[in-house]
C-alpha cells in the first residue's frame, strides 16, 4: 500500500482549508483556499494567520483570534459567527469586493487528547447572506406599508370596512365602530346588517347581490342605526378588488353621514310643495323648481366623499382618493405641498385654516365654503362649495399632519340660491 502524502491530500481537498499549529502558525492550505484569497503558498506558510491576513484586510480579525482560543481551551470544533472578509477585485477594477464567510475550526488531537493542529474550513456565504438581508428589508418595507395603510384607514373621518368575496364583512375602522356603538365581533359576517333600517334592508341586499354577480362597484343610501339608537342616512359605496384572473378577492367600502344634507333636501322639497298650491300663476316657476330639485336629488344620490391626507407643517399630499383628485384634473397632487399643487388655497385663506388646526390640534368644520379653482387655460375661476372637516393627525402624541374629508355641496348651494330667487319672484294670490 503506497504511503499517504498528507501535503498532497491537503492541497487537493475540495474546499477552502488551512492547517495551523496550536499557536496559529500556518502549516499549509488547500489549493482552493489559495485561489480564493489570491495568496501564494510561500507568502503565508510559516506565518501567524493574524499577520498573514492583517487588520487592514481582515475586517473582523479579532473574532478569528477568539475562535482559535476557544478551540485551544475546549478541544472541540467551533463554528464562528458570520464574518465579513473582502477580497481584492479580479474584474480589472481597483478596490475590494464585499464577501461574507462562515468558518469552522476543527481541533486535531493525538491519542492522549493533546492538540496537534487546528484545521480551518471556510465557506463563501455571500450570496445567501445578501439574499437574507434583502428578504428582511422587503419584509420590513411590507410591514411598514401595511401599518401606513392601516393608519390612514383608522384616522380618515369616513366609515370604512372590508369584506370577503362572498360579502361576509371582515374589518371595520374605528369611525364605523364609534358610529354604530358595536364591537368588531358583532359586526363581522352579516352582523352589520342588523343596524340597517328594516325599510331599507331589502334594497341593500338586492343592490349587493346585483353588484356581486356583475363584479362591479355599487353605491346607495340607507338608514343606519347609531350608537344612541337613532337612525341616520348614510351614503355607502363598495368596490371589488379583482385579480389578474378576473376573480374578486375582497370588497372595500366606505360610508359617509349625509343625514343633515338629506334633511335639507327634504326641507327644500317641502317648501316647493307649499309654493305649488299658493297660486296657479306660479305653476311654471314650480315646474322649474321641481326640475332643479330632481336634478339636485339625483346628484346627491351619486355624491362621493373627497378624502386627502397631508403631512408635515408644509402640508405635503400623502394620500388622495380618486374623487378628491377629480376636483383637480390635470394636477399632480401626491408628493407636492398644498401651496404648490393648489395655489388658489393660499390666495383664499385655506392655508391659514390648516395652520390653525396644525397649531391647536382642534378640528375645523367648514359648511358650504366657497373654493375658486382655475381649471381652464383662460384663467377663468370655477366656484366649488364644500362641507369639509380638517382634523389633526397624531403619531406618538404629536401632530404630524392633517386629514381632510369633504362633501361637494355645490349643486345644493346653487339649488337653494335659485329656489330662493324663485320664491322671491312668486306672486302672492292674496295681494
Amino acid at each position: 500500500m503506497p504511503s499517504l502524502d498528507i501535503d498532497a491530500l491537503l492541497h487537493q481537498l475540495p474546499g477552502n482549508y488551512i492547517l495551523l499549529t496550536p499557536d496559529n502558525i500556518i502549516i499549509d492550505a488547500s489549493d482552493d483556499y489559495l485561489a480564493v484569497t489570491l495568496k501564494q503558498r510561500a507568502d503565508i506558510v510559516g506565518r501567524n494567520i493574524l499577520e498573514a491576513y492583517t487588520a487592514a484586510e481582515q475586517n473582523e480579525w479579532q473574532v478569528l483570534a477568539d475562535s482559535f482560543e476557544q478551540v485551544r481551551r475546549l478541544r472541540q470544533p467551533f463554528t464562528m459567527p458570520l464574518i465579513r472578509y473582502d477580497l481584492q477585485r479580479t474584474d480589472g477594477q481597483s478596490g475590494y469586493e464585499e464577501r461574507y464567510w462562515q468558518a469552522t475550526n476543527y481541533p486535531i488531537l493525538d491519542a492522549d487528547g493533546a492538540l496537534l493542529y487546528i484545521l480551518r474550513r471556510t465557506r463563501d456565504v455571500t450570496e445567501a447572506h445578501l439574499a437574507e438581508l434583502q428578504r428582511r428589508r422587503m419584509a420590513q418595507e411590507l410591514a411598514e406599508s401595511q401599518q401606513r395603510a392601516q393608519f390612514i384607514l383608522q384616522v380618515l373621518p369616513v366609515m370604512v370596512w372590508t369584506s370577503q368575496p362572498n360579502g361576509d364583512a371582515e374589518t371595520f375602522n374605528e369611525r364605523w365602530l364609534q358610529f354604530t356603538g358595536r364591537t368588531p365581533e358583532q359586526e363581522r359576517g352579516h352582523g352589520w346588517q342588523e343596524g340597517i333600517h328594516s325599510d331599507d334592508r331589502a334594497k341593500v341586499t338586492k343592490t349587493w347581490q346585483e353588484a356581486a354577480a356583475a363584479k362591479t362597484k355599487y353605491q346607495l343610501e340607507y338608514r343606519l342605526r347609531c350608537a344612541d339608537g337613532s337612525y341616520r342616512w348614510v351614503l355607502a359605496q363598495s368596490v371589488p378588488r379583482v385579480n389578474a384572473e378576473g376573480e374578486v378577492t375582497m370588497w372595500i367600502g366606505c360610508a359617509t353621514d349625509i343625514h343633515d344634507q338629506r334633511q335639507l333636501v327634504q326641507e327644500l322639497l317641502q317648501a316647493n310643495e307649499e309654493q305649488m298650491v299658493l297660486s296657479e300663476q306660479a305653476y311654471q316657476a314650480h315646474q322649474l323648481a321641481r326640475s332643479q330639485r330632481e336634478s339636485f336629488y339625483e346628484l346627491f344620490l351619486q355624491a362621493p366623499a373627497l378624502i386627502a391626507v397631508v403631512r408635515g407643517p408644509e402640508y405635503r399630499y400623502e394620500f388622495v382618493n380618486p374623487r378628491y383628485q377629480e376636483l383637480f384634473p390635470d394636477r399632480e397632487l401626491l408628493g407636492r405641498t398644498v401651496a404648490e399643487a393648489v395655489p388658489e388655497a393660499v390666495e383664499q385663506g385655506f392655508i391659514g385654516l390648516l395652520d390653525e388646526v396644525y397649531r391647536s390640534g382642534e378640528p375645523y368644520r367648514g359648511n358650504e365654503v366657497l373654493l375658486q379653482l382655475r381649471r381652464h387655460d383662460s384663467g377663468q375661476l370655477d366656484e366649488v362649495y364644500l362641507n369639509f372637516t380638517y382634523q389633526a393627525l397624531r403619531e406618538h402624541g404629536h401632530i404630524v399632519g392633517i386629514s381632510c374629508f369633504a362633501f361637494d355641496v355645490t349643486e345644493l348651494v346653487i339649488a337653494r340660491q335659485q329656489l330662493e330667487q324663485l320664491l322671491n319672484r312668486t306672486p302672492n294670490p292674496e295681494a
